[in-house]
């Protein structure tokens, strides 16, 4: 039994979601289960790194599968671009050892989030990123990053009610690029494991205080206090993308 890894890009828009949902192929672990079936003639579980929501998007999610295909991995990728939808692109395949798991192997992750932040809305990135009217004040949300680089216990910023598992994380760096005020913006989080909707709650909360509906008092209150409606909204799913999984 060989163990295949990919990597993956995709737009999220059209889909559910990563997870499979019954016999819906309107997700992306469908639509590549079904391809693999088709190329192996086996039925085949294929396991991602994480599971992306309803309408996001990836740029190096990772997958993997076992089979018993002799296919060659350059055969795997031209078959599978062929037979996959153009919102789902195979970037990579790579034969790993037996052991790899692209969800339990995995010791950080990048997402990046994009937002609009002009008067005028963007007819082209209109499905890809959040547009914000508002000026925002770069420098107030530069200051906020600060206090969320570092470990804490992220419950607050997540759309978990409870967990019986740690809700502790830690980011590494959160970098905000762009021109506010007159174009796109970038956020880009890095950190060892991101909670249910926490990059999403936390961009949300960031626009909050760059626009000054909130100051950034309300990320010390939200750690206290562990109470996500004291955060600030949910950023919308179409501005975010998973840039990369990090293994050892």
């Amino acid at each position: 039994m060989r163990n295949i890894k990919l990597t993956l890009e995709y737009d999220g828009r059209c889909y559910l979601g990563w997870q499979r949902l019954g016999d819906s192929e309107k997700t992306i672990q469908g639509k590549l289960e079904a391809v693999l079936k088709q190329m192996t003639g086996e039925t085949i579980e294929i396991v991602g790194s994480g599971r992306t929501d309803a309408g996001t998007h990836a740029r190096g999610q990772v997958a993997n599968f076992k089979t018993e295909s002799t296919m060659i991995p350059e055969e795997m990728v031209a078959v599978m671009n062929r037979m996959l939808p153009g919102d789902i692109v195979v970037k990579a395949v790579q034969e790993v050892p037996e052991r790899f798991h692209a969800r339990y192997n995995a010791k950080g992750k990048q997402y990046s989030y994009w937002v609009w932040n002009s008067p005028i809305p963007t007819a082209f990135e209109r499905h890809h990123s959040f547009h914000v009217t508002q000026p925002l004040d770069l420098a107030k949300m530069e200051a906020a990053c600060e206090k969320l680089v570092g470990k804490h216990d992220f419950l607050g910023f997540s759309a978990l009610k409870k967990s019986k598992k740690s809700t502790i994380r830690t980011i590494d760096s959160i970098k905000i690029e762009g021109d506010p005020g007159t174009g796109m913006v970038q956020f880009t989080l890095v950190g060892n494991g991101f909670l249910h909707k926490m990059v999403r709650i936390i961009v949300g909360t960031l626009v909050a205080i760059g626009t000054g509906a909130m100051e950034d008092t309300v990320i010390d209150e939200v750690f206290a206090s562990k109470v996500r409606m004291e955060a600030g909204e949910t950023a919308p799913a179409q501005g975010l993308y998973l840039d990369e999984v990090f293994y050892q």
